[in-house]
């Protein structure tokens, strides 16, 4: 911290993606190679009588995180796989950091084209390669980047889109939204699962056999499962069909869905009021106001304005969620203050790009990405990883560990808090040292944090409002 009045620095920290805890990527579609799923799918209009599917894994890199799933239908052999003729048709999946996708391009995914009586699904009917008559398809249709987005937390949606650029003028995409946690029984099983529900709004225009390529599709997914059902209702007018596809059989066991709580908010126009001290250097409390601007894709900007006036701060920081957490981008700050702080590190920096702490962020982004999990749960834990991009940032080595949920009371009230505790080290600076406790509030964010520095100073950070 430079010390004078008037005196201004400027600070920028940029944070890396997290190697933080394994997110639950692959949960809402488990793959082994073993994993088997049977489906009937139906359409009111064009399809009425049950077509039975059986699907299988066909191929899978782990390292990429890549794997194929093939259906057969029986009597129903496709050209699509030379190695197994009696293959109906595939598709290929990613796990990326932003959700559950499939490779893009027409050629990427093969089966049997459509019955005859179904309408058709591109501008000119000539090799069309368009279908809507298979469970995985209709999993896809108008979602291919992604299927299913990530992490499934309350109020969360994205768009997708659902064809290549060279179907125009028949492109289809998608917006979808996560509905929440919903029981539902199928015949795979009997006695109720829990699943997560996500709907979504599906758009196409130029195709032959408009409307039916729009609509609003429902899928039901179990974790450890996979989907267990998919509705489809197409537009229309009256009478217009509808598309079902219900899990009959799988040996994959249903698994307790992951935490939806949204423990970092990222909202825009939420304002959140914190009071902060530090029990040696600055033991009257600093008032701030912090604000979420600009929100885009899962990725939303923060600013901060001081109430009170010890500190002259403005800065901003910038966080994303995604499948590997909810992880600080970058951070600015500008600050002057009369306060004297001990100096942080890391020893490698200018003066000029040193880390100082002028606000609750400050204080919690400290250290190493991910801020939190995706799916946060107790016992998890990640470390910091040298090289990093945070760790030419900070200087900073140790470790975070999800503590588990506590009941907290601060002035804006009492919560139901996600307790997660980092153990940090900057060599040669104390100050930059020490065990750092923060709670998240559902729907709030950050409420509470503790930092015992290794200087025996102790910062503490409450939500006043």
């Amino acid at each position: 911290m430079l010390r004078g009045k008037g005196l201004l620095f400027c600070a920028v920290a940029l944070a890396a993606l997290a190697v933080g805890p394994a997110a639950s990527a692959d949960g809402w579609l488990p793959h082994p190679a073993d994993a088997t799923w049977t489906y009937q799918w139906s359409d009111s209009v064009y399809s009425p009588t049950p077509t039975t599917e059986n699907v299988t894994v066909k191929d899978q890199n782990a390292k990429l995180g890549s794997f194929t799933l093939q259906w057969i239908v029986d009597g129903q052999p496709s050209g699509c796989d030379q190695k197994n003729p009696t293959t109906t048709g595939f598709v290929p999946f990613q796990e990326t950091n932003a959700g559950l996708t499939v490779a893009l391009g027409a050629s990427s995914w093969c089966s049997n084209p459509p019955p005859s009586q179904f309408p058709g699904l591109c501008s000119v009917a000539q090799q069309c390669p368009n279908s809507m008559a298979s469970t995985l398809y209709d999993l896809i249709w108008g979602s291919l980047a992604p299927v299913l987005g990530g992490p499934l937390q309350k109020g969360f949606t994205w768009t997708s889109s659902g064809l290549p650029a060279t179907q125009e003028p028949a492109a289809v995409t998608s917006a979808s939204s996560y509905l929440g946690q919903e029981s539902i029984t199928v015949p795979a099983f009997p006695m109720p699962v829990l699943a997560a529900k996500v709907q979504s709004t599906i758009t196409q225009a130029g195709a032959i056999g408009d409307p039916y390529g729009s609509g609003t599709r429902t899928v039901w997914w179990v974790y450890g499962v996979g989907p267990v059902k998919i509705q489809i209702l197409h537009a229309g007018g009256a009478g217009a069909a509808v598309t079902t596809s219900v899990l009959q059989s799988t040996n994959q066991t249903p698994q307790p869905p992951p935490t939806d709580a949204v423990y970092f908010p990222l909202t825009k126009g939420l304002t959140f009021k914190y009071s902060w001290t530090n029990s040696k250097h600055m033991p009257k409390p600093e008032v701030q106001q912090i604000t979420i601007g600009a929100f885009l894709n899962n990725s939303a900007s923060f600013t901060v304005k001081n109430v009170s006036k010890q500190l002259a701060v403005a800065a901003t920081y910038g966080f994303t969620s995604r499948l590997d957490g909810v992880t600080n981008l970058w951070s600015r700050t500008q600050s002057a203050t009369l306060l004297k702080f001990p100096p942080l590190g890391p020893a490698g920096a200018p003066a000029a790009k040193r880390i100082h702490f002028v606000t609750p962020f400050d204080l919690m982004v400290y250290g190493f990405n991910p801020i939190l999990p995706a799916y946060p749960a107790a016992g998890d834990s990640w470390a910091s990883t040298k090289p990093s991009l945070d760790y030419s940032a900070y200087g900073v080595t140790g470790q975070s560990k999800v503590i588990g949920i506590q009941s907290v009371k601060v002035p804006a009230g009492t919560f139901q808090a996600l307790v997660v505790r980092s153990t940090l080290s900057q060599p040669g600076f104390p100050y930059g040292s020490g065990t750092r406790t923060s709670w998240f509030a559902p729907g709030k964010g950050l409420v509470k944090l503790v930092f015992a520095h290794g200087d025996h100073s102790v910062s503490t950070v409450v939500l006043l409002k």
